[in-house]
């Protein structure tokens, strides 16, 4: 199935509208009652992610009768939903509120992300940052791109490469399993700097407009990255599991390398992560 820039036009308004309506009100207004505790102190929902998924779904719904809608709230309770991606003739994952942490705390760091596979494959992506009001855009073969409210487009471009020493990136060690958290946190002196902003949709918006050179992900949901590897890739960068196999939206094992290209991306796992020296 052909998905368009004009598709994915039509669900950059879906998410901004998801955001005015049910995300933006409850920023900084949330009370206890209303932020709730996953699997970690660090792993929240709020009553505005599941009112967001909600009103997100229901629209991508009407606008694309018999697609397939996944949101991580949802498959929160049912995690069989999953199993729908690979055979989904057309399907959006969603991130109602990734950031969750930042959301409940305050913080201005957070987005809306929406990725669209066709039978398991993202063919675009869509990440709306509700207070900067503005899109990051990718559709397969058509390149990734900003897009403000006023419609100006400005194209995006990963960071070149550098050697090793010099390349800083966002790294999420926390859920690695040992030995590699040891290993791979003992060699983060290798590299220039690290950061982590909890929220993968603005740190996939900074290494695929070219404002830091890599990213290390290991907890492989569909929502947090389906969108965000696309965006990547379609900015010229090239990303892959530790493995090296490619990123594909039904795979959540086996963590992620983003890099500006092949070469930069096997340095950098060869300094970082590989079990040899």
């Amino acid at each position: 199935m052909l998905f368009t820039v004009k598709d994915a036009l039509i669900v950059a308004d879906i998410l901004r509208d998801a955001a005015k309506a049910e995300i933006m009100p409850r920023w900084r207004s949330l009370s206890s009652e209303a932020i709730r505790q996953k699997t970690s102190p660090l792993d929240l929902v709020t009553d505005a992610d599941e009112a967001a998924e909600r009103v997100i779904g229901a629209a991508l719904a009407k606008a694309f009768p018999g697609a397939t809608v996944i949101g991580e709230e949802s498959t929160e309770k049912d995690a069989s939903l999953l199993d729908g991606i690979a055979g989904a003739d057309l399907a959006f994952i969603i991130d109602p509120v990734d950031g969750t942490a930042n959301f409940a705390a305050g913080l201005p760091l957070f987005g809306v992300m929406a990725a669209v596979t066709v039978r398991g494959e993202t063919v675009a992506g869509v990440i709306y940052d509700p207070v900067g009001e503005d899109w990051s855009f990718a559709v397969r073969g058509e390149g990734a791109w900003t897009q403000g409210l006023d419609g100006a487009r400005r194209d995006m471009r990963v960071r070149p490469a550098a050697p090793v020493s010099e390349m800083f990136g966002a790294v999420s060690w926390n859920m690695m399993a040992e030995p590699l958290r040891s290993r791979f946190t003992s060699r983060m002196p290798r590299v220039a700097s690290t950061f982590n902003y909890r929220c993968a949709a603005h740190e996939y918006r900074l290494i695929a407009d070219g404002h830091c050179h890599f990213a290390v992900f290991n907890r492989l949901m569909p929502w947090d990255h389906a969108a965000g590897v696309l965006l990547h890739r379609e900015a010229g960068g090239h990303s892959a599991r530790y493995d090296g196999t490619p990123y594909n939206a039904t795979v959540r094992t086996g963590g992620l390398l983003c890099a500006p290209d092949r070469e930069s991306w096997q340095e950098l796992l060869d300094a970082l992560i590989s079990e040899t020296e």
